[in-house]
């Protein structure tokens, strides 16, 4: 009798493999339990076993497994499932999917390369003799692959051992960026221990001589005072209107004593809000409507305006499925929002929140993992952006998508290309759990799916608190150009507005979608740009570093004296970009203190949290960002939203431009006048007819729907057609317009639907591979899967032609 496990590798390969076990190891494996198994000629991988059985494989000799990595299984039924059914619908290998959805902690394969962690000293008795070994191997090296660890300990089977040595945190894989964010130390002060009696206070206070010094004594013990609690330096000098030397005086002369504590950024202590939170009548409204949709509807969307109070909403109904001990999953599109609602959340549920997202690192992603799959108090609620989709539920209730209209829920690359909307639509369904959509300005899709009766629709019109919706005035570019009525990028009345705010310590955020300081550089004398030389793009020039940098490839080079083509010193930047705004602004208000929020200034772990504390704790007055700031973050101090140019939105080369151009416009405007004041939006266009601009002026959704809508039917696209994207690259032209135009003849022949292409995208070189692309568009009433089938057969019998095998081709089922 031979035994046979199947199982998942962590690579881009469509069909699972057969290994070879013992009796005893068929008996003790279950699927969704991790083993190595050796692949290729020398490599080891993770793998994970989906099925066991006793059926010898025909087409090649199975291999044994090298050992079994998990004493029980760590991936449940229902996520291979739902990994299969990604795999199915989005066209991609089950492989990309299993190695997409684990931590990368968990899947050691033969090239991984592990460091030891730095300040971590053991003592030899605290370790097996295997463990020493690795542990002394990486006190001469700094870094070492797994594979040289499999020659350093003579065996094959290290991957447990160094299992082990990462859950006791003394290794690290190398991929982890460490980037060690300082704990946020705080100063504070106190009176020194010999001035506790009264006598030496008042000679204390006698021995003073200066008034600076004596003012912030008294200050110090007026807090002490009123507040039970530790003075921080900036707070004394706050209240006695000094500065930080005096006090620094009085620590010298031995009066004050400082110490450092650190503040938490999570700050919270595990304990439940006793005042439960009390919904307006709007809100509780809403709330009752929701619960009734779900008797009949699976999925629900609520669509509420900006600062309607969704978020109040989703605690109560996650309070509702706390009580019936289901786990809950709210999903948002972007890392930056997940810190701002984290402290909301964990002030209602203290610790039964966990948060899952691409900045954690292994070892805190692997541990969330861990909690959530042991159904553990600790994540019965899991916050996170896409990924978090991935995680082992066992008992799912409930999924909440928020601002679920945001592109940032798609996965572009690489596969698995799946969308989180409807991949967690699909998991609810397999765990029996329902789903709320959440957004101001919904998707076209979604919201066809709710008004033809397939989702539930909950709608709210007015803002929390009857606050009013902000007033959208738009400023005519053309008009005050001609007029001479500009500031470099800013319109007088622009202007006016933010002096306006400043003036009275209001804060003022500035939208421009683009980053960098210009996106082209040109020779007035002869008019050459310069060129990524790898991607068919203009350099993006940066002011603060100096240099021409391609935001496709990362290639940089030094900032040009003179043109590279006619060498001529003229050169002139054109466009702008969030840095030139800033530079701008730093002249025009010179006392106003300017953030910039972008892909730039927010690298790292804690890019987000730096700018946004700031912005919150109002030591930034003018925010300029890009999209990163149109995502539901709350600020409850703006009064002034700019849009310095919304006409770049409107004209991308993208059927879903108008409506992608509506919903960053109206989010943007959404962040102004959230608290009592009514805010101000202030747009600025070359043509503020455009309907679209003035849809968003009159915040009339349905009209931008119906609109669209209309157009969607006569041009053929979603939601009345499925798209299919095909990619096609190769460095050689020739080669890839040849095998481009093969597949798409045969896809024409072969399909009964419209097939566009090979087309060549705005973008026609990225990284010096040439692009095509092929759009297949699948009509609503055709059968979806067998279309897939036909178009999988395809793409099998163009790998088959051996000279067009090196051409790559990516898929994109629903691709926007």
């Amino acid at each position: 009798m031979s035994f046979f496990a199947e199982v998942i590798l962590p690579l881009s390969l469509a069909k699972t493999f057969t290994y070879s076990i013992s009796e005893a190891e068929f008996h003790f494996l279950k699927k969704g339990m991790r083993v190595t198994v050796p692949f290729g000629k020398s490599k080891i991988y993770t793998a994970l076993v989906v099925d066991l059985h006793q059926n010898e494989p025909q087409l090649y000799h199975a291999k044994e497994i090298h050992q079994i990595l998990d004493e029980t299984p760590i991936v449940n039924e229902i996520q291979i499932q739902h990994w299969q059914w990604i795999a199915s619908y989005y066209m991609c290998a089950i492989g990309d999917v299993y190695r997409g959805a684990m931590p990368s902690a968990l899947l050691l394969e033969s090239e991984t390369v592990i460091a030891k962690k730095a300040e971590v000293y053991l003592e030899q008795h605290e370790l097996s003799d295997d463990e020493y070994l690795v542990y002394q191997a990486l006190q001469h090296q700094s870094s070492l692959k797994v594979h040289d660890i499999i020659s350093i300990l003579n065996k094959k089977n290290v991957f447990s051992i160094l299992q082990k040595l990462i859950d006791k945190n003394i290794l690290v894989l190398q991929e982890e960026i460490t980037e060690i964010y300082k704990p946020k130390l705080v100063r504070y002060i106190r009176l020194h221990t010999e001035f506790t009696s009264d006598e030496s206070l008042n000679q204390l206070l006698n021995s003073l001589k200066g008034a600076k010094q004596t003012e912030i004594l008294l200050q110090y013990f007026q807090l002490q005072a009123t507040e039970k609690k530790p003075i921080s330096v900036k707070q004394l000098t706050n209240a006695a209107n000094s500065s930080s030397t005096v006090v620094k005086a009085l620590i010298d002369k031995n009066i004050f004593e400082e110490y450092y504590l650190q503040e938490d950024r999570v700050n919270f202590e595990g304990k439940l809000r006793e005042d439960a939170l009390q919904l307006s009548e709007v809100q509780q409204r809403t709330f009752d409507q929701i619960k009734k949709q779900f008797l009949t509807k699976d999925v629900c969307l609520l669509h509420g305006v900006t600062s309607s109070g969704k978020t109040e909403i989703y605690i109560q109904l996650i309070e509702e499925y706390l009580k019936q001990e289901k786990q809950i999953l709210y999903l948002l599109p972007e890392i930056a929002l997940t810190t701002q609602l984290v402290e909301r959340l964990r002030s209602y549920f203290g610790n039964k929140v966990a948060v899952y997202h691409s900045k954690y690192s292994n070892n805190e992603r692997v541990e969330v993992w861990r909690q959530v799959q042991e159904v553990s108090e600790k994540a019965q609620i899991v916050i996170g952006a896409r990924s978090a989709l991935f995680l082992p539920f066992s008992d799912l209730g409930f999924i909440i998508v928020d601002e679920e209209h945001e592109q940032t829920f798609k996965q572009q690359d690489p596969s698995p290309r799946y969308h989180a909307r409807d991949a967690a639509i699909v998991l609810a369904s397999m765990h029996e759990s329902k789903v709320l959509l959440g957004s101001a300005t919904p998707s076209i899709e979604t919201y066809f799916n709710a008004q033809s009766n397939k989702f539930g629709l909950v709608e709210i019109t007015e803002r929390y608190g009857k606050v009013q919706l902000p007033e959208i005035a738009l400023v005519d570019l053309k008009d005050k150009y001609f007029r001479k009525q500009m500031t470099g990028h800013f319109s007088d009345t622009l202007m006016e507005e933010i002096a306006l705010a400043l003036s009275l310590n209001e804060q003022i955020i500035l939208f421009q979608n683009r980053r960098g300081y210009s996106p082209v550089v040109e020779c007035m004398k002869c008019g050459h740009v310069p060129q990524c030389p790898q991607c068919d793009v203009s350099l993006t020039y940066h002011k603060q570093k100096n240099q021409l940098r391609c935001h496709y490839c990362g290639y940089s080079m030094a900032n040009p004296t003179h043109c590279h083509s006619c060498s001529s010193p003229h050169l002139t930047t054109k466009g702008f970009g969030t840095e030139q705004i800033q530079q701008e602004l730093i002249t025009l208000f010179p006392n106003a203190k300017i953030g910039r929020m972008d892909q730039d200034t927010t690298r790292g772990k804690f890019g987000f949290e730096r700018v946004i504390d700031s912005f919150k704790n109002r030591e930034v007055d003018i925010l300029v960002g890009t999209q990163m700031l149109a995502k539901g973050l709350d600020f409850d101090n703006v009064s002034l939203v700019g849009i310095m140019n919304a006409d770049n939105m409107l004209y991308h080369p993208d059927f879903r431009a108008f409506e992608r151009s509506f919903q960053m416009m109206t989010q943007v405007a959404g962040r102004s006048g959230r608290s009592e004041k009514r805010g101000k939006v202030i747009i600025q266009t070359y043509n503020p007819n455009h309907n679209t601009i003035q849809q968003v002026t009159h915040n009339d959704y349905s009209g931008m729907y119906a609109e669209q809508l209309y157009e969607r039917k006569i041009y053929q696209y979603p939601p009345y057609f499925r798209l299919i994207k095909l990619t096609l690259k190769h460095r050689d032209f020739e080669k890839l317009k040849e095998g481009s135009t093969w597949l798409y003849q045969v896809m024409q022949q072969n399909l009964k639907i419209p097939v566009l292409g090979p087309e060549e995208p705005p973008i026609g070189r990225i990284r010096n591979e040439y692009i095509r692309t092929i759009l297949v568009k699948i009509p609503q009433n055709q059968p979806l899967q067998s279309t897939k089938k036909t178009i999988q057969k395809i793409l099998d019998s163009f790998d088959a032609v051996s000279q067009f095998r090196a051409i790559k081709i990516a898929v994109n089922v629903d691709f926007y």
